[in-house]
C-alpha cells in the first residue's frame, strides 16, 4: 500500500485522473442499478429485455471500436477524453425521460450512444496512462485503476440502491451525469510529462509529414507480427466467459429478493463482488514481486482458477450470501487478470500503437460479452429462470476449458520467447564483435 500512496502524494496529474475515474465509476454504478432495476421491472423480469439492455451496452463498442483507436493514435488523447466526458453528461440526461414500458426505446438507444461514446474514453485512458506516469509506476497505477473500480463497485451498488430507494432514480441519474462533468475538469488539469507522450507527439507529427496517419490495418499487422501482444490481447475475452451482469441481476430480483423490487439485492451483490476485487491485490502482489512480464501471464493461470471456482459458487448458491460468496471468489481472480492483462499491453507495445491496441483490447472484451449475453439470454428464454442455476453450472464449464486453454498458450509463448532468444544470440555475438 505505501507504494500506492506515494505514487498518489508525488504525481498530481496521476491523483487527478484517479480522482476522475473514482468520481465517473461511483456515477456509472449507479446508472447501472438503477436502468437494471428499471427494465426489469418495467418488463416483469425479462431475461430476454436485461440481455437487450446489455447488448446495447455491448454491441457499440464492436462497431465504434476500430475507428476509435486510430483517433487516440491520431488527435490529443486528453482532449478526447475530456470531449466523451462532456457528451455523455447529456446523454445520461436523457434517461429522465424515461418511465413507462412503451420508452423502453429511448432507453435502448440512449444507452447505445452512452457507450459508443465511452468506447473512446476507456482505451483512451489506458493509452493516456503511461505518459502520466513514470515507467515503473505502470504496474503500480494499474492496480490502483482496478482497486478503485472495485472500491466504487461497492460503494456505488451499496449507495446507489440507497439513493434510488430514499430519493427517487431520477436523483441517482443526475449524480451520474455530474460525475461525468466532474470527471471532465478533473481531466482539463493533467498534463502528459513522460516520455511516452513526447514519442507519440513526435511520431505523430514525423507520420503526418510523410503524408501517412495511423490506420486499422497497421495495427492489426503490428498485433500480426508480435505473438505476445496477439496472446495478451485474448486474456479479457477468455475471463468474461458467461453473462454475469444477467444472471446477477435474475438472482437479485428473482431467487433471492431484498429491498424494493430487488434493488437491496443488486446492490448486496455487486458490493460483495467490489469487495472481492480489492482484497484479491493483496494475494496477488506478494506472488508478483519482480512485476514481469512472464510472472504476470503465470498468475493469471491462478486468477483463471478463482474465476471457475467462483462460478460454482455461484451456480450452487441456494441464499443471497453464498451467491454473494461465489461472486467475491470470482471477483478475486477478475480484477487480477484485467490488471495484469493491461500491463503486459502498455510494457509490450509503443506508445504509437497504444490506442488501436487498446480498442482492439476494448473489442475482444465487448466481443465475448455480446456472444455470452445472447446465449445466456436465449438459454434463459428457452429453459425458463428456473433453470438459471443449470446455466451458471454450464458457465463454469466453459471457464474450466478457458483455463486449460491460456494454460497451453502460456507454455507456447515461453517456448517460442526462448526459441526467438536463441536465434537471436549470434546476431548478438557477432554485433558485440563488430
Amino acid at each position: 500500500m505505501k507504494t500506492y500512496i506515494q505514487l498518489l502524494r508525488t504525481n498530481p496529474d496521476y491523483f487527478r485522473l484517479w480522482i476522475a475515474q473514482a468520481v465517473s465509476l461511483l456515477g456509472d454504478w449507479f446508472n447501472t442499478l438503477v436502468l437494471s432495476a428499471l427494465v426489469s421491472n418495467l418488463t416483469d423480469g425479462s431475461g430476454l429485455a436485461i440481455s437487450v439492455m446489455l447488448l446495447c451496452r455491448f454491441v457499440p463498442p464492436l462497431i465504434v471500436g476500430p475507428f476509435a483507436g486510430v483517433l487516440i493514435d491520431r488527435f490529443n488523447r486528453k482532449n478526447l477524453l475530456i470531449l466523451s466526458d462532456v457528451l455523455r453528461v447529456f446523454i445520461v440526461l436523457g434517461f429522465l425521460l424515461i418511465h413507462t414500458r412503451d420508452s423502453l426505446w429511448l432507453l435502448y438507444l440512449l444507452t447505445v450512444l452512452q457507450f459508443a461514446v465511452s468506447t473512446i474514453f476507456e482505451p483512451g485512458r489506458s493509452a493516456l496512462l503511461p505518459a502520466v506516469v513514470h515507467p515503473d509506476d505502470i504496474t503500480a497505477a494499474n492496480v490502483i485503476g482496478t482497486m478503485t473500480w472495485s472500491a466504487m463497485l461497492a460503494a456505488g451498488g451499496a449507495l446507489g440502491a440507497v439513493v434510488a430507494g430514499a430519493f427517487g432514480t431520477s436523483t441517482a441519474l443526475i449524480f451520474d451525469a455530474a460525475s461525468f462533468a466532474v470527471s471532465a475538469l478533473l481531466i482539463a488539469s493533467v498534463q502528459p510529462r513522460f516520455a511516452a507522450q513526447l514519442n507519440h507527439h513526435e511520431s505523430d507529427s514525423k507520420a503526418k509529414s510523410d503524408g501517412k496517419q495511423p490506420n486499422i490495418m497497421d495495427g492489426l499487422r503490428y498485433v500480426r507480427a508480435h505473438p505476445s501482444v496477439l496472446i495478451a490481447l485474448l486474456i479479457k475475452p477468455g475471463g468474461v466467459v458467461g453473462s454475469m451482469d444477467t444472471l446477477i441481476i435474475i438472482y437479485a430480483t428473482s431467487l433471492f429478493v431484498v429491498g424494493d423490487k430487488g434493488a437491496g439485492s443488486l446492490g448486496i451483490l455487486w458490493a460483495l463482488f467490489g469487495v472481492g476485487s480489492v482484497l484479491g491485490f493483496p494475494l496477488f502482489s506478494r506472488l508478483n514481486k519482480d512485476g514481469s512480464i512472464r510472472t504476470m501471464r503465470r498468475l493469471i493461470i491462478l486468477a483463471y482458477g478463482f474465476l471457475t471456482a467462483g462460478w460454482f459458487i455461484f451456480g450452487a448458491a441456494q441464499s443471497l450470501w453464498i451467491a454473494g460468496l461465489g461472486l467475491f471468489v470470482r471477483a478475486i481472480g477478475g480484477n487480477v487478470y484485467w490488471t495484469y492483462s493491461t500491463v503486459i499491453l502498455q510494457k509490450s507495445s509503443p506508445d504509437d500503437y497504444l490506442g488501436r491496441i487498446f480498442s482492439l483490447d476494448w473489442i475482444g472484451w465487448q466481443a465475448s460479452l455480446v456472444i455470452s449475453i445472447i446465449i445466456t439470454g436465449f438459454l434463459l428464454e428457452q429453459l425458463g429462470e428456473e433453470s438459471v442455476r443449470a446455466v451458471v453450472f454450464g458457465t463454469g464449464v466453459v471457464s474450466v476449458i478457458v483455463l486449460l486453454l491460456w494454460t497451453q498458450a502460456v507454455r507456447w509463448l515461453e517456448n517460442y520467447e526462448s526459441r526467438t532468444a536463441a536465434s537471436r544470440e549470434p546476431e548478438r555475438a557477432e554485433m558485440a564483435i563488430t
